[in-house]
């Protein structure tokens, strides 16, 4: 092969260090300066060499910071951020800025005033100024103006109300962004302080920025701090709220639901109920299933979650009396068992009642007893000792007897009759039911901070878990006959019957329906009978295939396959996935979005002000890093943002959705899936980049459906026809050769 050489006078090319990164550095007035910054060399010393270069004094009152919207310092912690082509900004330092806005913002001035309290929320989102104003009092400063200078400016407000309503918006939004960043203590508000941001919630409701930050603050209040939860559920209450909940903002709507559930969460034990009453009477449920359920618009994430938290935290109040043993000598527990025997032998009893020895009665509770289905005829109080469910599967029991009397009376008596011992004992299947009822229902469980799992049909009843028992039990004992099982040995019938109906109930809540008749209408269509060919076509797609013609049938195709995997999860990262910048309280949203370029060498990401509605184009997003930097994808609790965050550490449900792309020497992108899907197509995709397995669970359920979708195609051919599991035998030669011709 001929050598090419390069001319005398050309040089080749040579990639630049990897410490080195080209900028283009803004100065106002001038036109920007195209640099090399060496990324080993002092801050401080770039700082002064760009200073330098356009002839200013006193580098040390100069910063620099990214000129895209969010305007972000550079500090020797994150410029590790700054990539090649970025635009930067010479600009005053964050502590000479801070003492210039901390003037500004008490000026006599209205409009001076009102320009610096803007400028104010806006730098207020960057850590770095935040600390250096901070460090001046200005929270307390804020906490001032909000006290005092609504009053100041009360005789104003009439002729400048668009301009004092602005003023106040900006206040609000600076302190929510200052104390975002958990630099201060919430225990240090007054209850001055407190007072005026609860009154802001019924003054300025037709300002929704004021209304919203309101909302945000004192729901930041309750979650973290136990005296201030105590303040502020004096100075708000549930009356105020509501109101917000029957307008159309979704937004608004989201925050008040966010300060009910902060309010429910951080409630005292003996006044959680207390408060669970006062929402009952002010029709929180019905409320919310009409103005924000049904409403004519889509939930976005955030009030799903809030929802689901609800749903979690009315649930909750059930731990008491699921966690409560029945106390044989409580006479008021002891009748509830009675008014259940009652109820079903009423007719066929009461005449034994008024007559007849002590005994005989004995002997008459007895009977009647076991045909309710207790194990512990004579004390079936016994049967309640364990918890759980405890007195929860008791007090369902009689809810069941009281409210659906004829399906009640129906179940005791058609199983207390059968004389083929398979009949279900209510009684025990009852105590059954309610445990694994909590189970799904994750009973006692705190609320995750990322489930969005929220059932409409619980919000259409006030007694919603005594209404989902009851069809529940209806559907168990409809099970157990279709299944033809016998009380002769319980424990194993009950397994069998128990995973059926757990099955049953599982995927009729996974069409998420919209009402408790369309739950019973569900669990209609799916009988034993169902289940049974449901599961037949599950186990046919996984069984049927094990002969050896068809694994290696198999063997051949799965790169095919794989390869078709992974083309769809690199086309998945090309159109891309809007990220939350999740908080410990869970404050407000923050959106940055990420994907990867088409010729899959770059990723894009950025800041958003909101969820976008679809794609987010490349040019819009302002950072980028190349996938030819990338070093590793780590996982969960090897997560540097996991690590960092004490409150989500603990948490299940983050930590699996966490995962972090590591590059440099010290460089990382932190995520938090929004839901497990994104996350396996996320981390799927990304070791696919860096060409190595991709272990998802989704990938696997994806291989597996493919493979199977494929291979039924190929043998379609060969329906009916049993495939062999050895090869044929090759045939004996034939005794002469007398059918060959020779065609020349």
């Amino acid at each position: 092969c001929p050598v090419v050489l390069a001319p005398k006078n050309c040089s080749v090319a040579m990639p630049p260090p990897a410490d080195i990164v080209k900028v283009a550095i803004e100065w106002p007035g001038a036109f920007p300066k195209l640099m090399e910054i060496d990324q080993k060399k002092p801050l401080s010393s770039i700082i002064k060499e760009v200073c330098d270069g356009w002839s200013l004094a006193n580098h040390d009152q100069f910063a620099l910071q990214h000129a895209d919207s969010s305007n972000f310092y550079i500090t020797e912690k994150n410029r590790n951020e700054i990539k090649n082509g970025a635009i930067l900004r010479l600009t005053t330092s964050p502590a000479q800025n801070a003492q210039q806005l901390h003037e500004r913002i008490q000026s006599s001035s209205m409009d001076a005033k009102l320009e610096a309290l803007k400028d104010l929320a806006n730098y207020s989102r960057d850590v770095t100024f935040a600390q250096e104003f901070i460090n001046l009092d200005g929270i307390s400063l804020l906490t001032q103006m909000v006290e005092s200078g609504t009053e100041r400016y009360q005789k104003l407000q009439k002729i400048m109300k668009p301009c004092f309503g602005d003023m106040l918006s900006f206040t609000l939004t600076a302190f929510v962004e200052l104390m975002d960043h958990g630099i201060v203590s919430w225990d240090t508000f007054s209850v001055a302080f407190i007072k005026k941001i609860a009154s802001y919630v019924n003054k300025f409701a037709s300002d929704i920025s004021i209304l919203q930050r309101s909302l945000a603050i004192l729901e930041s209040m309750v979650l973290n701090s136990h005296d201030l939860y105590q303040k502020v559920a004096q100075e708000i209450t549930i009356g105020q709220l509501i109101p917000h909940l029957q307008g159309t903002d979704q937004e608004i709507q989201t925050y008040t639901i966010a300060v009910i559930n902060a309010l429910f969460l951080k409630a005292p034990d003996d006044k959680r109920q207390e408060m669970a009453n006062i929402l009952a009477q002010k029709q929180l449920r019905s409320i919310i299933l009409t103005h924000v359920i049904r409403a004519q618009r889509a939930i976005n994430n955030e009030m799903a979650h809030q929802l689901y938290v609800l749903q979690v935290l009315t649930f909750n109040l059930l731990e008491d009396r699921m966690m409560t043993k029945m106390d044989p000598q409580d006479q008021a527990q002891r009748d509830i068992i009675f008014e259940l025997r009652r109820i079903a032998f009423d007719a066929e009893s009461e005449p034994n009642n008024s007559s007849g020895s002590m005994e005989k009665r004995k002997s008459m509770y007895t009977r009647d007893y076991k045909k309710l289905g207790f194990i512990n005829h004579v004390n079936p109080a016994m049967d309640f000792m364990q918890t759980p469910p405890g007195m929860l599967a008791l007090d369902n029991m009689l809810y069941f007897a009281k409210h659906h009397q004829d399906a009640y009376i129906r179940i005791v008596l058609e199983n207390s009759s059968r004389e083929d011992k398979h009949e279900c004992p209510f009684g025990r299947s009852s105590i059954e039911l309610t445990k694994m009822l909590c189970e799904i229902l994750k009973v006692g469980e705190l609320p995750s901070e990322t489930c969005n799992d929220f059932h409409p049909m619980f919000f259409t009843h006030d007694r919603s878990f005594e209404e989902f028992f009851c069809i529940c039990i209806q559907l168990l004992n409809k099970t157990w006959k279709e299944m033809r099982a016998t009380s002769e040995d319980f424990n194993k019938a009950r397994k069998r019957v128990m995973q059926v109906v757990k099955e049953q109930i599982m995927r009729a809540l996974t069409t998420k329906p919209s009402s408790l008749d369309q739950f019973k209408s569900k669990l209609q269509n799916l009988s034993y009978t169902e289940i049974l060919k449901i599961r037949q076509s599950e186990r046919m797609n996984q069984e049927d295939f094990q002969s050896r013609p068809i694994l290696e049938l198999k063997e051949k195709i799965q790169p095919e396959i794989l390869e078709l995997i992974k083309q769809q999860r690199l086309n998945r990262l090309v159109e891309g996935t809007c990220f939350r910048k999740l908080n410990s309280r869970r404050r407000q949203d923050k959106f940055w979005y990420c994907r990867l370029s088409p010729n899959h060498k770059v990723l894009h990401y950025g800041d958003l002000e909101e969820s976008p509605q679809g794609e987010v184009p490349h040019d819009s997003l302002q950072d980028k890093l190349p996938v030819a930097d990338i070093k590793a994808v780590v996982t969960g609790k090897d997560c540097p943002h996991m690590k960092e965050k004490g409150a989500l550490k603990q948490n299940k449900e983050v930590l699996e959705l966490a995962f972090s792309i590591l590059y440099d020497s010290s460089g990382q992108l932190n995520f938090i899936a929004p839901d497990k899907h994104e996350y396996c197509v996320w981390t799927d995709g990304l070791n696919a980049l860096l060409g190595k397995d991709m272990l998802s669970d989704l990938t696997r359920n994806d291989l597996d459906t493919l493979l199977s979708m494929e291979i039924k195609l190929r043998l379609l051919d060969l329906e009916n026809i049993q495939i062999p599991d050895a090869p044929p035998p090759i045939p004996k030669e034939p005794s002469n050769y007398d059918f060959v011709y020779d065609c020349n």
